[in-house]
């Protein structure tokens, strides 16, 4: 009797503990979702969208991530090849789903493109997982008229997208990533946006302020090491009074040579004797 009285308290401490993990494991899915914006009503706070920003010109010491053209398919199975490294203008890439209840309200905002305030000559390209993680008809269905529209599940490898929605905007010309982040709202979007992008204008300024120290620096240097320090006549368009004293005595004997030339040349020529 007693041994079966060790026996189920052992398996109901087993149990607990088995209970408890289980409780922590889905907490922890449930915080990731929460952070990703993933299975959320719409009754939730918008605030703490998730959207980091990164330098399209690098600091000192420090890289930026480099951006990844995309290929896949459209939704009606065309081959479609989208460039965005180099190109002229940037691009914002938004990684949507077809399940994700908050995706929906980005595909109804993609449907009016116009609305949407895109930073000047940016383009929108919608990227969605592969024919083998996603229905083509429902994607065909959602996709927004004129909107450029990929599905490929190796751009999401590419960008190492961690869920839906998703969105990473690209600095064509730099070919490197400016900000990426997950959001819940077009509006947050567009707000982080244009803080990922004064930021970089800032870091561009930044950068050329360091350049045209670095280059009078360098200047400054070369001509140490020719000799010109400060006050040096050569900065000022002089010459060195030796090197002009030198020119004025080579000026002096030349002219005192041929005023005594033009003497030789006036005496008359003497007559021969007979």
């Amino acid at each position: 009797m007693t041994a079966l009285v060790i026996v189920e308290a052992l398996a109901i401490v087993l149990l607990g503990i088995l209970v408890a993990g289980l409780l922590r494991s889905h907490a922890e899915i449930l915080r990731s979702l929460h952070q990703l914006g993933v299975g959320l009503d719409d009754e939730h706070d918008h605030s703490d969208a998730d959207f980091s920003v990164q330098p399209s010109l690098p600091e000192p010491g420090r890289a930026s991530t480099p951006a990844h053209d995309l290929s896949g398919v459209t939704p009606d199975d065309q081959a479609v090849a989208l460039g965005v490294v180099g190109a002229g203008h940037s691009t914002l890439l938004a990684f949507l789903s077809s399940g994700c209840p908050t995706c929906a309200d980005f595909w109804r905002a993609f449907r009016d493109e116009s609305s949407l305030g895109l930073p000047a000559g940016a383009r929108l390209v919608i990227a969605t997982k592969g024919r083998d993680d996603e229905s083509e008809s429902a994607i065909a269905k959602l996709a927004p008229p004129g909107v450029s529209l990929v599905m490929s599940s190796a751009a999401w490898d590419d960008y190492a997208v961690p869920g839906s929605p998703y969105f990473v905007y690209v600095d064509g010309p730099s070919g490197h990533i400016v900000g990426e982040g997950a959001a819940t709202s077009w509006e947050q979007v567009t707000s982080l946006l244009g803080q990922a992008l004064g930021d970089t204008k800032r870091r561009r300024s930044r950068a050329h302020v360091n350049d045209d120290a670095a280059r009078e620096a360098r200047a400054n240097r070369e001509l140490a090491a020719a000799g010109i320090h400060p006050g040096h006549p050569s900065l000022y368009g002089t010459e060195p009074e030796s090197e002009a004293g030198s020119r004025s005595e080579a000026g002096s004997r030349s002219e005192a040579g041929s005023e005594a030339d033009i003497q030789l040349e006036r005496q008359p020529t003497p007559e021969p004797r007979r």
